[in-house]
């Protein structure tokens, strides 16, 4: 996870995509440019709702946007990256992160997401 440029709390690398990429590719960059991570996108965890007051906008008064959720197999840790001077990047348990996560919706998509995907693996590798 990383801090907030914002307030308190920690945060999943997170943001839109180009038009030119998939949603997979812009959760690699994304990855990358935040948390100085590369790795393998391993699936689809679900994608959740939320509002956010710098997507507000005469299409959208509410600020209302979508993120995609994937679980990422970290593979390498940057030692430069590009937001590093304001990104702190936490390695955190399960329990860890939903504790100190600053939006209610990625709690949810670690308790019920994340958690869900992560039980359906163990199943199937055992």
């Amino acid at each position: 996870m990383i801090n907030s440029t914002s307030g308190p709390g920690l945060l999943f690398p997170k943001g839109g995509w180009e038009n030119d990429e998939t949603v997979k590719e812009a959760a690699v960059r994304e990855a990358i440019e935040e948390a100085g991570v590369r790795g393998d996108l391993l699936d689809f965890v679900g994608d959740y709702n939320f509002k956010s007051k710098t997507h507000e906008d005469e299409f959208s008064p509410e600020g209302l946007c979508k993120a995609a959720m994937f679980a990422l197999l970290v593979k390498e840790e940057l030692n430069a990256w590009p937001e590093q001077s304001t990104r702190i990047r936490s390695w955190l348990t399960i329990s860890q992160a939903i504790q100190n996560c600053r939006h209610a919706w990625m709690k949810e998509a670690l308790e019920y997401g994340f958690c869900k995907w992560l039980a359906q693996k163990r199943k199937t590798t055992s």
